[in-house]
């Protein structure tokens, strides 16, 4: 059976690995996200982090970790962007007017008889 000292350690040493996968997950995504940066560097980071993953990780975190937080707020401005352009142009396809104009001509056409027009007019309405 393990004493409480072993069973502290394994789990202080579970704890740095997940934190330290956390950092080199963050590291990698960041990379990623920079602009500025070309392919050539992107690769030298990269490999430095393959070769010499915790002095590289370290050493990136002091050099660049200042605009680490400027390129993630840069890339959720973007996606909150293109989400509201999203959300805009879906509720732009459902004007109820529209609806009920169509659901209008087709009762007028005879396709749909009062019952649906109704119907399909509460629905838009709705």
């Amino acid at each position: 059976m393990e004493t409480f000292g072993n069973l502290f350690l394994t789990m202080l040493t579970i704890f740095f690995f997940v934190a330290y996968l956390m950092l080199l997950f963050f590291i990698l995504t960041d990379l990623f996200r920079d602009k500025s940066l070309n392919g050539w560097w992107k690769a030298v980071w990269v490999l430095a982090l393959i070769i010499f993953p915790i002095l590289t990780a370290l050493i990136y975190l002091i050099a660049r970790g200042g605009s680490m937080q400027e390129r993630a707020m840069a890339e959720a401005q973007e996606m909150k962007k293109a989400q509201d352009q999203y959300i805009q142009s879906v509720v732009s396809q459902q004007d109820p007017a529209e609806q009920i104009a169509k659901a209008k001509q087709l009762h007028e056409q005879g396709v749909i008889d009062d019952a649906e027009f109704e119907k399909l007019k509460a629905k838009a309405l709705a």
